[in-house]
């Protein structure tokens, strides 16, 4: 039996499942730390978060806070964590992906791009050639990155952005949805806008 567990039961975590079913898992079990939850779509939630050591079975963190992935993904690193590719996504051999990271239908990779550790590559997003993304890194639904890009850890590329090619963004940072970076991102903050300006709260 092929197991996985996934620790977030929420429709993110209901996605990673479909994902992981198509990806030969036969048994998908579920931790979260809402006691309420009983069930994720058709799977069973069968403990909190800290209780996934008593279970046999690789790993996938499906939480979208990039802290908390990486906190719990950090916290038990001995275990293994998949890569987890839909089978629509289009991947450059070339490519590197970390563990623990999803890539969702019709997402796209493509030559010489790496791909950090517990990343989400959401659906039909696309890395270009080249490209460097951290650790933790969400690029979102339908978000477009330009080749060459360098992405620091925990950044959070939002929904419908466009990410110029040839920019760095530095690590901790959200890029708003639909945003437009078109130059380098040296300070962690929060980008809106077309092109970005930081939010300044």
């Amino acid at each position: 039996m092929k197991q996985l567990l996934i620790v977030g039961a929420s429709g993110h975590g209901k996605v990673v499942a479909d994902i992981a079913e198509l990806n030969g898992y036969d048994s998908i079990l579920f931790f979260d730390d809402n006691e309420t939850l009983k069930k994720c779509g058709k799977h069973t939630v069968v403990g909190y978060s800290s209780e996934i050591d008593r279970y046999e079975g690789d790993i996938i963190v499906a939480i979208g806070n990039a802290e908390i992935r990486s906190r719990i993904q950090d916290s038990v690193a001995s275990r293994n964590f998949p890569t987890l590719i839909h089978p629509s996504a289009v991947i450059s051999p070339s490519a590197q992906i970390g563990s623990g990271t999803v890539v969702m239908a019709n997402a796209v990779i493509n030559a010489d791009a790496v791909v950090g550790k517990g990343c989400i590559i959401n659906t039909c997003a696309s890395v270009d050639h080249d490209c460097i993304i951290g650790d933790y890194v969400h690029i979102s639904v339908g978000a477009h990155v330009a080749g060459t890009v360098d992405i620091g850890n925990k950044t959070w590329i939002g929904i419908g952005a466009t990410v110029s090619n040839n920019v760095s963004i530095c690590g901790g940072c959200i890029i708003g949805a639909g945003a437009v970076v078109i130059r380098d991102v040296n300070e962690s903050g929060t980008y809106v806008g077309v092109p970005i300006k930081r939010c300044l709260l």
